[in-house]
């Protein structure tokens, strides 16, 4: 038995936990990746938008993975942005208020948003004036983008920023040298620690972030069926 252990009888515990937490995080930031990608191919297919799609880094770190979900996020940011001060040039102030307007019967937002697509496109999609207003006028996906941005940002800054993604299926030791790298053994439960104060916030933000994409792609989908 190793002295750290001796000293601190919680630590094969504490290991455990630490590959039970990791394993945790991939699992969130995959489907992050996995909704990010979806929202991209939507925003290209009908909005006219040209996001280059974005898949999970097996090979690279959690930072590493974190950038590449922060610069898709950006992106689609810069992009609805650009949605918005489109629609706001084209239509007459009072249109314009109307996609912002919660008592409006939404069928109207979806076609005033249509008509700018259809000049701004020169031919738009049935879909396109949904997925604008879905994405301009609730604001709901823009919040959630910019909360996993922050989040994003901090982990990939923390001390499991250069946690490799491929290290699960290898040996409990192999995994836990790669996790905590210079780290003492002694300071297992602050690695713990790290997880659980990451994953909590970063879980409930993504299930909103998650939430909000899917309630697009899904619009997307009974309309194409």
């Amino acid at each position: 038995m190793a002295l750290s252990d001796l000293l601190y009888p919680d630590n094969p515990k504490r290991r455990q936990e630490v590959i039970r937490l990791h394993q945790e995080l991939l699992d969130c930031m995959l489907v992050n990746f996995h909704a990010t990608d979806e929202l991209i191919a939507v925003l290209n297919a009908h909005l006219g938008c040209t996001i280059a799609q974005i898949k999970m880094e097996k090979g690279g770190t959690i930072k590493e993975n974190c950038d590449i979900i922060i610069q898709a996020m950006s992106e689609i940011q810069r992009e609805v942005w650009k949605i918005d001060k489109e629609m706001k040039e084209m239509l007459e102030p009072m249109l314009y208020q109307k996609l912002y307007d919660i008592k409006e019967p939404e069928v109207e937002k979806i076609a005033i948003a249509h008509k700018v697509f259809s000049i701004v496109l020169g031919e738009a999609t049935s879909i396109a004036g949904m997925v604008a207003v879905k994405l301009v006028g609730s604001k709901v996906i823009i919040v959630a983008v910019n909360k996993l941005v922050t989040l994003l940002a901090q982990i990939g800054a923390s001390v499991l920023g250069g946690i490799g993604i491929a290290i699960l299926g290898l040996g409990i030791d192999v995994i836990l040298q790669a996790i905590l790298g210079a780290v003492e053994r002694d300071q297992l439960l602050a690695i713990v620690k790290s997880y659980e104060e990451h994953l909590a916030e970063f879980k409930a933000a993504s299930e909103k972030y998650q939430h909000a994409i899917t309630e697009v792609t899904s619009m997307v989908k009974c309309k194409i069926k």
